[in-house]
């Protein structure tokens, strides 16, 4: 394709951006067109609902995703997310099969020793650094093929990653309207084939902010529920106006659950003076600092275990990566804690009415769903729980594309494809 017949196609696709109306304009990486053997594969559109615990969906009446269960896939029981059970470890997980501590985000905020820097996602600096991030995300690997990609939000999306960022993508914007968004994804598949994404992700977090501020049981939390249900209705049913072979994969991150009390401080167990802290994560100045605060916290409340790193229980995966911290503070219930409170003059904050963050395998709270329907899904295919890292592998696979290793596999979901697909 000529440089000229690129960039044609590219302003017709801008001038249609303009027509929605959007706000937050749209990042356009100038990759090229779609390769030749990458055009005629199939599309998926993966959605992520942030925070929509793993049974909401029954107990609130989303009949839109029932629907898509119904006629689809399903996991019923929860998908199980990854430890710690946040939003950047989790949707960075999903995104490229590895655990935390194998990609790196290990939790939304954290210190690398290493570095000698604190990492933030509320931080542009470091969200936005690709350094700091391990692994190849779906979109740097599709791009790496030849295949363009789309990011409608999506943690890590704004970074430049294993070399590559999405051939689409936007700069977060939470007040962006939520309809437009899908009118974005859509636009997007509406591109002439060469320049067509091929991967697109997409993200909502109402749900989670409504339980976070209200808590799980709440009437704003079943609003939003509701409220992201017709939104995938109207997505599933625009997608099906466009005749695409279009997989459409709805996850979420985490559960929540209500926070039971108040904070509980640690350093009112261990003295952490001389220790960089981020939340209840613990870097301490010497292997000796390390050990006295061990000896002193393992004992000195049941509502959190402690644990050397190298001795964090195998199913967590948290247990060798120096961000992490050490001791490692896992907590045995719905309960807020953190290393110290504000010093004294400074204001303090009750926690929110609702978390997570929590193990997964002693909170059942902390799952996520699960859908997916398309034409390489089998139709009303109910699965037990899995975990997280297993949806790469069944992206990579619909998409016809090469993973490099990851924790997941894709014999876990495999029973999710048609006979074709799965070949």
């Amino acid at each position: 394709m000529t440089r000229r017949s690129w960039w044609v196609p590219l302003f017709a696709f801008c001038l249609l951006c303009a027509a929605c109306g959007q706000t937050t304009p749209v990042i356009t990486v100038p990759h090229g067109p779609n390769a030749p053997d990458q055009i005629s594969k199939h599309y998926v559109v993966l959605v992520s609902l942030d925070g929509f615990r793993y049974d909401y969906a029954k107990e609130y009446d989303a009949n839109h995703l029932l629907a898509i269960a119904a006629h689809g896939a399903s996991v019923p029981d929860g998908m199980i997310p990854a430890y710690p059970s946040l939003t950047f470890p989790n949707h960075y997980t999903i995104v490229t099969g590895l655990y935390p501590e194998h990609h790196g985000i290990v939790g939304n905020s954290f210190y690398d020793p290493a570095r000698k820097q604190r990492y933030s996602f509320t931080d542009e600096k470091t969200s936005t650094d690709g350094s700091w991030y391990g692994g190849v995300p779906l979109w740097s690997l599709a791009e790496k093929e030849g295949m363009r990609s789309a990011c409608f939000f999506w943690p890590a999306s704004e970074a430049e990653i294993a070399g590559e960022r999405p051939t689409y993508y936007l700069h977060y914007d939470g007040k962006f309207p939520d309809e437009k968004r899908i009118d974005q994804v859509i636009a997007w598949l509406k591109l002439p084939a060469a320049q067509r994404p091929h991967f697109i992700t997409l993200y909502y977090a109402n749900v989670d902010h409504a339980g976070h501020e209200y808590g799980p049981d709440s009437p704003q939390t079943a609003e939003a529920v509701h409220h992201v249900d017709a939104l995938m209705g109207t997505l599933e049913h625009d997608l099906a106006g466009l005749h695409l072979p279009v997989d459409l994969i709805i996850v979420s991150d985490h559960g929540m659950a209500k926070i039971d009390g108040g904070w509980i401080d640690l350093d009112q167990y261990a003295p952490l003076t001389d220790f960089v802290t981020v939340g209840s994560y613990l870097y301490a100045p010497s292997d000796a600092a390390t050990n006295t605060a061990y000896q002193k916290l393992k004992a000195a409340d049941a509502r959190f275990m402690v644990y050397r790193r190298a001795n964090v229980p195998a199913e967590l995966h948290f247990n060798s990566n120096p961000r992490e911290g050490d001791p490692i503070i896992v907590a045995q219930g719905p309960y807020a804690i953190r290393a110290e409170g504000p010093v004294a003059g400074h204001q303090d904050r009750p926690p929110q009415v609702g978390n997570h963050g929590f193990d997964p395998f002693l909170m059942p709270e902390m799952k996520a769903i699960f859908y997916a329907e398309g034409p390489d899904i089998r139709a009303g295919v109910t699965l037990k729980p899995f975990e997280n890292v297993n949806v790469y592998p069944l992206i990579v696979k619909i998409l016809g594309l090469k993973s490099p290793p990851v924790d997941g596999s894709l014999n876990v979901l495999r029973g999710v494809l048609t006979p074709d697909a799965a070949q």
